[in-house]
């Protein structure tokens, strides 16, 4: 087959839908009502590769800021695997980021070994870990829209490379969605969000200074969908957080590698319970 009719190009909002659709296929396992607000992060960071007018791939290549961007959504159909389209859309992701960004991406096993080869390096693993809801609130959770929004850009600020403002005034107002926090003499002390996904429903992110306060947002997480699946992404050093899904007797499904062009960020991964998404980091 022929690739010379191959074009790459950004997609419009509602192409976003389809690169969810393909991610679902994948087992992915995305939020059903995640591409707004990854669409509102970057417009132009959505990629979509075309043979003879068909859509067989795509990417998501998020520019935070001039520092800071994220890879996402690398997939190419299956049938139209083996042909080389998969790498001009990452050489095409890479180009709309630039070579002064540190990215990040969270790579599947079998890919590993071909981020590595394009520079990035393994800073640890994120494994999913799915579980059932249900349960109480406990005492001292908060509706997170009652926290001013600045102190939840604040607090977002020490836990991921970059400022996100815009992704974060979407992404915690999704439909059929909760977000919690919890505060500390007033102060925001931690924070969670629990969304609906293609199958059941996933905790994404959950950010704590200490392991009691994830605990207590875990609770009122959790008892937002009853007898529901529910599913986080846990990087692996964080032995407090294993430890917690452990204790709720929550079961490890999928794995996946976080890497980065560049340095590993200096994050404190004891305060990270479970990462946002897989997608946008």
């Amino acid at each position: 087959m022929t690739t010379d009719n191959f074009i790459i190009r950004p997609m419009n909002r509602s192409e976003i839908d389809l690169a969810i659709s393909w991610a679902a296929i994948e087992g992915w396992n995305p939020g059903r009502y995640d591409a707004q607000s990854f669409y509102q992060t970057d417009e132009g960071g959505f990629l979509l590769g075309e043979l003879n007018g068909e859509p067989v791939g795509c990417i998501s290549a998020v520019a935070y800021d001039q520092h800071f961007g994220f890879l996402g959504f690398y997939i190419v159909k299956p049938q139209f695997r083996g042909q080389g389209l998969g790498m001009k859309i990452w050489k095409t992701a890479m180009k709309h980021l630039g070579a002064d960004r540190n990215i990040g991406l969270d790579g599947v096993v079998a890919q590993q070994d071909n981020y590595n080869k394009s520079g990035f390096q393994i800073a640890y693993n994120h494994i999913r870990y799915e579980g059932v809801g249900g349960g109480v609130v406990p005492a001292g959770i908060v509706e997170l829209k009652t926290v001013p929004f600045e102190d939840l850009v604040a607090y977002d600020c020490q836990l991921f490379p970059s400022k996100r403002s815009l992704f974060l005034r979407h992404w915690i107002e999704q439909p059929e969605s909760n977000a919690f926090g919890f505060l500390k003499n007033g102060y925001l002390v931690g924070y969670g969000v629990i969304r609906s996904a293609q199958t059941g429903f996933r905790i994404g992110p959950l950010f704590a200074n200490d392991e009691q306060i994830a605990e207590a947002l875990f609770q009122a997480l959790l008892a937002q969908n009853p007898d529901f699946p529910v599913f986080l992404d846990v990087p692996d050093p964080n032995f407090q957080a294993i430890a917690l899904v452990q204790r709720y007797q929550l079961q490890p499904v999928f794995q996946v590698a976080r890497m980065y062009s560049k340095e590993i960020p200096n994050l404190p991964i004891n305060r990270i319970f479970a990462v946002t998404s897989l997608e946008l980091g």
